[in-house]
């Protein structure tokens, strides 16, 4: 099936595996409560029990280096895409009001970011994660 919008998450590289982990679960969720439309139906097993809905489509996860996430982060403004971010500051905070204030004290240019999601139109998706590769 082809989709009209994309969604793409770029994380850093050379993040340690759970740190990898976690900023895509966190910009995952940040995508999905930006686009409601985006979620699929409830998933009911055989016997009839209920499941949370997930995002209707497939999220490609990209490879990162800092220049291709600071491209996506630019990009994300350019083309008016909806976008989730995790900086690295955010690793050591613990809860979501902490997490607000270490993104609020990020350069608004340039913030540290080890992770972005970005959600849009397939031709600016794709211009968007030019240059990043697939996570292996």
């Amino acid at each position: 099936m082809q989709f009209d919008n994309k969604v793409a998450i770029l994380v850093l590289e050379d993040l340690l595996t759970w740190q990898k982990l976690n900023v895509t679960a966190f910009l995952a969720t940040g995508i999905a409560g930006a686009a409601p439309d985006a979620m699929g139906e409830p998933y009911r097993n055989a016997a009839g029990r209920g499941f949370a809905r997930l995002l209707g489509q497939p999220i490609m996860i990209f490879a990162a280096t800092p220049a291709d996430l600071a491209r996506a982060y630019r990009q994300a403004f350019e083309r008016d895409l909806t976008c989730a971010v995790y900086v690295r500051a955010m690793f050591s905070t613990g809860h979501d009001a902490a997490n607000r204030e270490a993104f609020l004290a990020e350069p608004p240019d340039t913030p540290d970011l080890v992770g972005i999601a970005l959600r849009g139109p397939r031709k600016d998706i794709d211009k968007a994660v030019k240059g990043a590769r697939l996570h292996p």
